[in-house]
């Protein structure tokens, strides 16, 4: 039964990685095609565009740190603090891009009559890029504490000795709460965006109903697209970020391989889903995905009669 579960998700990672990386790919490919044919990009793919690579990283470590673990445990112990500095890069921009969107749309499109918000609104292709750059401060802290803990664990200066096992508690208690508050974050920024968003929205439809137009406005449906795009990432985070803190508070003292599968396969899950939606949300990437589509299709009912 365990045997058949594991299975089950192995199949799920690996259908994950396929999906996950195509999708990123398609997006930093089409932004790109785009930005040669114009010779100009905008800001929301800008940011698309650097989100889509983060996340092509964040995979392939994600991948890469359980192939070894699983099946190379004697390279892995080589590139371990390698695989943890590329891991900890690509999380950091991954999410910090992903609210840096999350705030742009929020200040393209709402309105609020905060002076504080105004500005912000005038300033807004400038707003996501200092975002992004000022939250650079801290990703040297999460890089040193889990650089130390890993380089101790692997030189072997973690014996038995009472001492040394309260260093190592020490260490590791730091690069949770790091970790925890990292991460914690952007989650609320973008739980703030939603709630502006949701704000801003009910707002809208107060209006539409005091002039007597209908809710289906192309206002409206900007808004519910982007309050969807951004909830998504809410809760995709959330998942996200609750599974790598249960591994590393649950599976680094009990290894038990079907709970580390599910883990991983809800990792994931976070760059798979939210650049999916991402796709489905913006006009241009969901035309180019569409083409795509029709592209192969016709280019297999031009291969039927070849395989008969």
């Amino acid at each position: 039964m365990i045997s058949l579960l594991c299975n089950i998700l192995i199949i799920m990672i690996m259908a994950e990685f396929v999906i996950g990386n195509f999708a990123n790919m398609f997006i930093a490919l089409v932004n790109c095609t785009d930005w040669v044919k114009r010779r100009r990009i905008s800001s929301t793919d800008q940011i698309l565009t650097a989100l889509a690579i983060s996340r092509v990283g964040l995979i392939c470590t994600l991948i890469a740190n359980w192939f070894l673990i699983v099946f190379h445990q004697t390279a892995y112990s080589k590139v371990r603090i390698t695989l943890r500095i590329f891991w900890s890069v690509s999380n950091h921009f991954g999410s910090w891009l992903a609210t840096a969107l999350s705030i742009f749309y929020v200040l393209k499109i709402t309105n609020f009559s905060n002076f504080i918000f105004l500005y912000l609104k005038r300033k807004v292709n400038r707003v996501s890029p200092v975002t992004v750059l000022g939250t650079l401060v801290l990703l040297p802290f999460d890089l040193t504490v889990t650089l130390v803990y890993d380089t101790m664990e692997v030189k072997g200066y973690l014996g038995n000795v009472t001492w040394k096992l309260k260093l190592k508690d020490a260490i590791h208690s730091s690069k949770r709460t790091i970790f925890t508050l990292v991460n914690l974050l952007p989650f609320l920024t973008c739980l703030i965006c939603v709630l502006l968003l949701i704000s801003s929205l009910r707002s809208h439809l107060r209006k539409m109903q005091l002039y007597g137009k209908g809710s289906q406005d192309p206002s409206t449906k900007v808004h519910v697209k982007v309050l969807q795009t951004a909830a998504s990432f809410v809760m995709l985070y959330a998942m996200y970020s609750l599974s790598v803190i249960t591994s590393d508070w649950w599976l680094e003292y009990s290894w038990n391989k079907p709970v580390y599968l599910f883990s991983l396969a809800t990792e994931i899950l976070y760059p798979l889903g939210h650049s999916c939606v991402l796709i489905w949300a913006n006009k241009k990437l969901k035309q180019a995905f569409l083409l795509v589509l029709r592209q192969a299709k016709c280019w297999l009912k031009e291969l039927e009669p070849l395989q008969l």
